[in-house]
């Protein structure tokens, strides 16, 4: 199916004709004082250890993915792997996390519908789709709900939408700004962000040099953002791009051959995935990253080696995403430090 861009795992789709085009779109751009900090290999590395826990929805317990947490622990994820036949169904899950704590949130009248991200205040971001292929070239519509009700239709008013179009809004923060990006009739990746209360689209751009798309995929209280961006030479590298000194850290695993950020807490903690090995057998890892604490990987036990993705960070440390069971289901986490 639909694809999300949070991870090498997904694959991408969609965009739609936005809601209402009076909403104004502005594009701005942060002026940056200083050069691009690097993460560097060098930065002392913090360990933290975590204990792990598997969550998985038994709608579907061959196939789940989760992908924010808030501050009081509320996740948001999605069952069934978007093959035809096997859509993907949303939901959000509250603490003890049995079965009984999961409930559905998907798009109305949609085939599919992903929770991507969600705030402390009753807001959950994600995407949607009317389709559900077997070539997984599926359409996909941003979305942002109140409370799983409320449904509400995020889409760039772009004029050169990719076909099938692809919108995805996939982080939140608590003042209601949330992220995400959209895809053009030649492929590429733009990030945009969405004031929810003004009803406002928002044109972004990271200024790192070179670059042939770029994915917003996550904003703090503060307003720092996170994603990743492909370069012209193919390699694809993260971000963090903050409103004060220094303004832009370019995120990159030392020896990875790809690494993306997805989710960014109050503290400037930023968590992803990095890709490594040869290109005929990668590996991915999750990971941590701060700076002055450094690169921490995050790698579930007893999971198939190189099968570990990290979506989303609380402001407590806590982190969830997923994994590749040896029995090859994928499984959702919540690693706790």
């Amino acid at each position: 199916m639909m694809s999300h861009p949070r991870t090498l795992a997904r694959r991408s789709a969609g965009l739609l004709s936005v809601t209402a085009l009076a909403t104004s779109a502005v594009t701005v751009s942060l002026a940056l004082a200083t050069a691009p900090a690097q993460a560097s290999p060098s930065a002392p590395a913090h360990v933290s250890y975590y204990s792990f826990k598997e969550i998985n929805n038994q709608n579907d317990p061959t196939f789940n993915q989760l992908l924010g947490i808030n501050d009081s622990g509320k996740i948001a994820g999605y069952f069934g792997s978007g093959a035809q036949g096997h859509p993907n169904k949303g939901y959000t899950l509250t603490s003890p996390y049995r079965q009984v704590n999961f409930r559905n949130q998907n798009f109305p009248g949609s085939k599919q519908t992903q929770v991507t991200g969600l705030n402390n205040k009753g807001i959950q971001v994600g995407f949607w789709s009317t389709m559900n292929k077997k070539n997984l070239s599926d359409n996909n519509f941003g979305y942002y709900s109140i409370n799983g009700t409320h449904f509400h239709k995020v889409n760039f008013p772009t004029s050169h939408p990719a076909s099938p179009p692809v919108d995805q809004l996939l982080g939140v923060n608590d003042s209601g700004m949330a992220v995400g990006f959209y895809v053009d009739s030649n492929g590429s990746s733009h990030a945009y962000l969405y004031d929810i209360p003004a009803h406002r689209y928002i044109g972004w751009t990271s200024h790192i040099r070179n670059v042939t798309s770029t994915t917003a995929t996550g904003i703090n209280d503060e307003g720092s953002i996170c994603g990743f961006v492909a370069l012209k030479n193919g390699d694809t590298e993260s971000f963090l791009v903050r409103k004060t000194s220094p303004h832009l850290y370019v995120i990159k695993y030392p020896g990875a051959s790809a690494t993306q950020a997805f989710g960014v807490n109050k503290y400037g903690e930023v968590v992803g995935t990095y890709t490594s090995g040869p290109s005929s057998a990668p590996l991915t890892f999750g990971f941590t990253w701060s700076h002055g604490r450094g690169f921490q990987k995050i790698n579930y036990p007893g999971s198939m080696n190189g099968t570990t993705f990290v979506n989303g960070v609380n402001d407590n440390g806590d982190l969830v995403g997923f994994f590749t069971g040896l029995g090859g289901n994928t499984n959702g986490f919540l690693a706790r430090p």
